[in-house]
């Protein structure tokens, strides 16, 4: 698994001060896409444990609200084992923090994954050139939702994630 870039201190992933990863390697390419870079799974640098602790320490600040998960794409066969593993050390270490990832799959494809007991919000969706909104939050186009998984999880269904 590898891994193109970690963003120390984001505002634009998810709400407040976050640490973002994006994840290497994705097969949508979706047009116009924000982070073609990330398609290669072949670029970016290895993902290791020593890479995982470091994200960690960089979690740990009070004003770090949580960690944001995005690509490339995580849920990526290829890649949702590292992704899981990043998101099960960080609710082991900070329970009371919050984990938003972004895939093009939609939610009720990838559900059954491991990655869903430790995730809270959920952009689902490839990215739609014709659907493009600026003015959405946290999502490129109008056909993406923004997911709510524990309240999905708890219903049986999507909850969209109201902030």
């Amino acid at each position: 698994m590898r891994y193109h870039l970690v963003r120390k201190m984001d505002i634009s992933n998810g709400p407040g001060v976050r640490v973002s990863v994006f994840m290497q390697g994705c097969e949508f390419h979706c047009k116009n896409c924000f982070n073609p870079e990330t398609w290669c799974f072949d670029g970016g640098q290895e993902f290791t444990d020593e890479k995982i602790d470091e994200v960690m320490k960089l979690c740990a600040p009070s004003h770090i609200k949580g960690l944001s998960i995005l690509g490339g794409e995580p849920m990526h066969p290829r890649n949702i084992e590292a992704t899981t593993k990043l998101a099960k050390k960080f609710k082991e270490l900070y329970p009371d923090k919050n984990i938003w990832s972004w895939t093009g799959f939609l939610y009720e494809n990838v559900c059954d994954k491991e990655i869903f007991e430790y995730l809270d919000v959920l952009v689902d969706g490839q990215f739609d050139e014709e659907l493009r909104d600026p003015r959405l939050k946290w999502r490129g186009s109008s056909n993406q939702r923004v997911i709510d998984i524990k309240k999905s999880q708890k219903k049986g269904k999507v909850v969209l994630f109201c902030d």
